[in-house]
């Protein structure tokens, strides 16, 4: 029994999130909801949105936040990554990247290129890289409220076809009621239930985790029923993975490049380029089902959920080789200034110009193997 009990998972097998993410879909495939019943999971979803960023605010700690602010050329860099640099490489790839996906999805590619980065994974990829922890927490927070605002007007922007006319403000006014409002009460309410939390993780992961889930069947069930599946070719499906690929190896690239030089340390190229080039699942969902039109959801939504997946495997071992790579003794910052590109042995190749070189701090204690796969598959 014991010998059983101590087979670990398999590498090649998702997480238990992702696969009840996949489940879901298929659920809402062979069995979408229609009707009434597709009314009433659709107000059900929305007090799913309101719990969830309700959670989202009461979980964020002023004082972490407040820790890491002073670094604003780090946080400038990650914006302009997050809300600039990505819906540029949209655009620009769009010629070489659209013929291998339908209109829709690429239309999805682009939302998904407006969208702020992730919170949770994005600081644990960058404690497990051994980067500027502080940082990450600012700069990722940071960027998850501020996409509240500014995601809409980006879709606006770039999506202008697939949303009605002039709809950007009254958009912004209902996101902002939907999911602005339930973040702000839960960090005035932080102070008496942030322990609570905090003390009842698995709580709060089921309430979160479910939340998606639930945005997930309520989307794809009205997309199925105006026959998604008929106009999505399973060819089309494996050029959103090429498109999906491209795009996050070009972000990767682009942010490694950069942070190398501005002359950064190397705790903070780490935090800039998780924290850069990363996209949230939580917040892309729920501006998805604000934004477009029922039927438009599972379409706009799918290529983030396969990015999601994407982003988690490519820099979950990204970040495992950097830290691996970082020396246990501290170096003159000035020593990394002209350090030369090191490519982690056995990464991706299309990655090398994103690679790290250097060490200027003591590391943080590593957590176990298992803590950093929680960490890393919580739905942000």
């Amino acid at each position: 029994m014991n010998q059983i009990s101590a087979i670990s998972r398999p590498k090649f097998l998702p997480d238990n999130f992702t696969l009840t993410l996949i489940g879901t879909l298929v659920l809402a495939s062979l069995l979408p909801c229609r009707g009434a019943a597709l009314d009433a999971v659709d107000h059900l979803t929305n007090v799913a949105i309101a719990a969830l960023f309700f959670l989202h605010g009461a979980k964020l700690s002023r004082q972490a936040v407040i820790a890491g602010a002073s670094n604003w050329r780090l946080h400038i860099v990650v914006f302009l990554a997050t809300f600039v640099l990505f819906p540029l490489l949209g655009l620009a790839l769009r010629p070489l990247l659209s013929p291998l996906v339908t209109p829709t999805l690429y239309a999805g590619v682009l939302f998904l290129c407006t969208l702020p980065s992730t919170v949770q994974s994005s600081i644990a990829l960058t404690a497990i890289a051994k980067g500027n922890v502080p940082a990450a927490i600012c700069s990722a927070s940071a960027s998850s409220v501020i996409g509240i605002f500014l995601t809409p007007v980006l879709v606006s922007v770039l999506l202008s076809s697939h949303i009605g006319s002039g709809s950007a403000w009254i958009t912004i006014g209902e996101i902002l009621l939907q999911l602005f409002v339930p973040f702000v009460c839960g960090q005035l309410l932080r102070p008496w239930i942030g322990g609570w939390l905090e003390r009842n993780g698995k709580i709060v992961g089921i309430v979160d985790q479910g939340s998606i889930l639930l945005i997930v069947y309520s989307a794809f069930s009205a997309a199925v029923a105006e026959g998604l599946w008929h106009k999505v070719p399973p060819s089309a499906l494996a050029g959103l993975l090429a498109a999906d690929s491209v795009v996050l190896a070009a972000a990767l690239v682009i942010t490694g490049l950069i942070s190398k030089w501005l002359g950064f340390e190397r705790t903070d190229r780490v935090t800039i380029i998780f924290c850069g080039s990363k996209k949230s699942l939580s917040q892309g969902i729920t501006m998805a089902k604000i934004i477009f039109s029922s039927h438009a959801v599972g379409p706009a939504v799918l290529p983030l959920m396969l990015f999601h997946q994407i982003q988690l495997m490519v820099c979950a071992a990204l970040a495992q080789r950097w830290g691996r790579l970082a020396a246990p003794s501290p170096i003159p910052t000035s020593a990394n200034r002209n350090a030369p590109l090191v490519m982690p042995a056995g990464a991706p190749a299309i990655f090398a110009a994103a690679s790290l070189s250097g060490c200027e701090c003591d590391p943080p204690v590593t957590p176990h193997r298992g803590e950093d796969r929680r960490r890393l598959v919580e739905a942000d």
